[in-house]
């Protein structure tokens, strides 16, 4: 019988030299064995209740159809994030006749993405106007149609997802009705009469990873490779009916996590906020109350997916009867849920205060904006053209906090506007949290964040803006070339006249409050019964004030002004990235953006 010595789980050539002598690697194996796996892979160290399994028992092919997804042949003219288009043209949660019914452009698109669990990745649409008319007959200067793997009689079916290329691991996803599926996001379509969520379960437990890998050792996993997997369900009611109760409590645990976030679909309030109403139930608070709150209710929810999850584990180990082979525990490090908000540090759960932070600013220019109202959840003006809603938020007798009534918010580090960014912030904490907190409110956020509002908001935000919305921005920040002046704006409230406004209103303005700071500082220099010191300090002023004058007057010149007396309209189904670049010349610069 031949034997095979096992060194591909040592790194070094020295590592693997002293394993070559350890009997614990050598393992005897029959080549007939290797027939029992399906693609006869040589698998020499798996034990006969591994191959019995692969022998006996049926696979995933025979319970669903797995499927590799769409290739539009162009994302960037098919595809978009769904934040970038009006919303009333998204169509979510339809069938694929009521999406052709519809008359909508936008359809949900489960394009893979990171490793994660349960749910989460719900973030792309693509072009199927139409049913999918100008994809399906496009043609590739070759004759053939761009396009391909449609899957028509698969897309807009709730499935089980993974994606296709990943160095984490297997993480499988549930996606229910009205998503069409990508490449690299495939998909597990079970048959009716098949236990949707006994299979979910399964397939994230070690059990699948272990037996996956029999099959395949890279890090791609195809259709082919999941469809391979052996399965073996529960017997007992009991059993199956514990297996769907914790597998639909982990789906819903992992979309609550995902729709937390703005940049969900189905995101309804800042999570401080949602605290603050539902968990305290106060009109006034402090944000760090709510912070405290909002830890303690999400370590819950981790802990309580840690736990099913190991659960999860112990049930199909005994199941599958591969305690010699497994074992239950799963490392913190390996739970989907919070990545942004925490961390696991010496095996404790540590919430990423800054960030929580960055999430309520972040809100909070989104209520300016009247993206969302703090009167009212989910989505407000989403769309070009909404002016009876913008009138309606601009009203302060009709909402609390009343949004920018002309859509430019100047980001300085100067207090010179009344609708300054951080002044605007300081009020939004003001409405959101109660007068009677607000000093204490303030500095919680500025020690979380490491820094004050206004610096954060000069050197910060519009970063942290394109990273949170992948590079696809939906404020936009027009911005002199050294941000000596920035004014932000919101992407779906635009109108052609909007540069000329910033002009205008805002940069000519802050010249005009320059010009009068200067002259109070030269007034100060000149007076010799100021200290020495003190005509120092102001002629440093002075200087600082001339070199942004200069800076500014150029890009007023040399670049607002066409803009300002252009007046160009955007289709905002065109995506972020046309219409930022149409404007590149006066918008803060988005490295790799526009090539």
């Amino acid at each position: 019988m031949p034997t095979y010595i096992r060194l591909t789980d040592y790194k070094s050539s020295y590592e693997k030299e002293r394993g070559f002598f350890k009997p614990e690697n050598r393992y005897e194996a029959k080549q007939e064995d290797f027939e029992k796996i399906p693609g006869s892979p040589i698998a020499y160290w798996v034990s006969d209740r591994v191959q019995t399994i692969f022998q006996d028992f049926k696979k995933i092919a025979d319970i669903g159809q797995t499927r590799e997804g769409l290739t539009t042949g162009d994302n960037d003219k098919f595809m978009r994030l769904w934040y970038e288009v009006p919303i009333h043209n998204v169509g979510l949660g339809l069938k694929r006749n009521e999406a052709q019914e519809s008359k909508k452009k936008w359809f949900p698109y489960n394009k893979g993405g990171e490793y994660s669990k349960w749910y989460s990745n719900a973030e792309y649409i693509v072009n199927w106007e139409n049913d999918g008319a100008v994809l399906q007959t496009r043609l590739h200067p070759s004759g053939r149609v761009w396009a391909h793997n449609f899957n028509l009689d698969y897309i807009f079916k709730p499935h089980i997802s993974w994606t296709a290329i990943s160095n984490k691991g297997l993480g499988f996803r549930y996606f229910p009705q009205g998503f069409l599926f990508d490449a690299n996001g495939l998909g597990l379509f079970p048959s009716e009469k098949t236990n949707f969520y006994l299979i979910l379960g399964l397939l994230n437990t070690k059990n699948a990873e272990f037996l996956v890998q029999m099959v395949n050792s890279s890090m791609k996993f195809n259709a082919g490779d999941i469809s391979k997997i052996p399965i073996i369900l529960p017997i007992h009611e009991n059993t199956k009916s514990k297996i769907n109760r914790i597998v639909k409590q982990n789906i819903d645990i992992s979309k609550e996590e995902w729709d937390s976030r703005e940049t969900s679909w189905d995101f309804r309030t800042n999570e401080l906020v949602r605290m603050k109403n539902e968990a305290l139930k106060v009109k006034s608070c402090r944000v760090e109350d709510a912070y405290n709150a909002y830890c303690d209710y999400w370590r819950e929810k981790f802990f309580q997916l840690h736990a099913n999850e190991e659960e999860l584990n112990r049930l199909f180990i005994d199941i599958y009867e591969l305690q010699d082979e497994l074992t239950p525990d799963v490392p913190l490090e390996d739970i989907t849920i919070l990545k942004n908000e925490a961390k696991i540090v010496d095996g404790e759960l540590v919430f990423q205060a800054d960030e929580i932070m960055k999430q309520l600013i972040s809100y909070g220019v989104g209520v300016m904006f009247g993206r969302y109202a703090l009167d009212k959840e989910g989505l407000q003006v989403a769309n070009l053209g909404d002016e009876t809603l913008v009138s309606l938020m601009t009203d302060e007798t009709k909402v609390s906090f009343p949004i920018d009534d002309d859509n430019i918010i100047p980001v300085l580090e100067d207090d010179y506007f009344k609708d300054d960014i951080a002044s605007r912030f300081v009020q939004f904490i003001k409405t959101a949290f109660g007068e009677e907190h607000l000093s204490e409110n303030i500095q919680f956020i500025e020690e979380a964040l490491g820094t004050p509002l206004r610096k954060y908001f000069v050197k910060g935000f519009y970063d942290d803006h394109i990273r949170r919305y992948k590079k696809r921005p939906i404020y936009w920040m027009v911005a002199s070339s050294k941000k000596s002046f920035m004014a932000l704006m919101y992407m779906h409230r635009y109108q052609p006249d909007v540069f000329a406004r910033v002009q205008n209103n805002y940069l000519r303005e802050y010249m005009t409050k320059l010009e009068a700071a200067l002259t109070t500082q030269q007034q100060v220099v000149n007076d010799e019964n100021n200290s020495t010191k003190v005509r120092k300090d102001a002629q440093k002023q002075i200087d600082a004030i001339n070199k942004k004058m200069d800076e500014i007057i150029k890009f007023d010149r040399d670049r607002l002004t066409s803009f300002a007396q252009g007046k160009v309209e955007i289709d905002l189904d065109d995506g972020v990235k046309v219409n930022y670049c149409r404007f590149k010349e006066i918008l803060y610069p988005i490295t790799g953006l526009c090539k």
